[in-house]
């Protein structure tokens, strides 16, 4: 199975690639999309530079699945939450138009499936995925590392759900 593990972002997009037909998790690709900066494009224009972005990558790698972090917002910022949401559909678009199977997770399920605790720090998290997938250094910028974590708890999941474990 390739997956494909999606951190959105409306001025970066963290994007991570894994093939699993192994039995392991091998890291083929991983990088940013980048919407750019409200001062320099339109919000419809950002939008459609992730969505482009998503879509070279996906049919730059055929994956499968799309793994895509769930939108939390905090109450005391809801226009934020409000954009990422713009993101975040351009990013599932793609996904459904590639015709990828698309999976959704909060935060706190990828902490803690790759750390234990569902309030890891990104620090914590980057060092998870270094060591998950053997790499010589943690993955920067920090979106990139939780793409690849979101990534890889699919991985997880999906195999403990095959085994018949929730």
């Amino acid at each position: 199975m390739r997956i494909l593990g999606i951190d959105p972002g409306l001025n970066i997009t963290g994007y991570g690639v894994l093939d699993t037909a192994t039995g392991q998790a091998k890291l083929v690709e991983a990088g940013i999309v980048r919407g750019g900066t409200s001062a320099n494009k339109s919000l419809a224009e950002r939008v459609a530079e992730i969505y482009r972005g998503v879509a070279e990558v996906i049919e730059a790698h055929s994956p499968q699945v799309m793994a895509v972090e769930e939108l939390y917002s905090h109450y005391e910022r809801p226009k934020t939450a409000i954009l990422m949401a713009h993101a975040r559909g351009a990013i599932i678009l793609a996904g459904q138009l590639g015709g990828l199977q698309v999976k959704h997770y909060a935060a706190t399920q990828i902490k803690k499936t790759l750390t234990g605790h569902g309030r890891a720090p990104k620090s914590q998290m980057q060092q998870a995925i270094t060591r998950e997938l053997g790499l010589t250094k943690p993955p920067d910028p920090p979106d990139v590392a939780d793409a690849l974590a979101i990534a890889v708890t699919h991985w997880h999941l999906s195999r403990l759900s095959v085994l018949g474990q929730p």
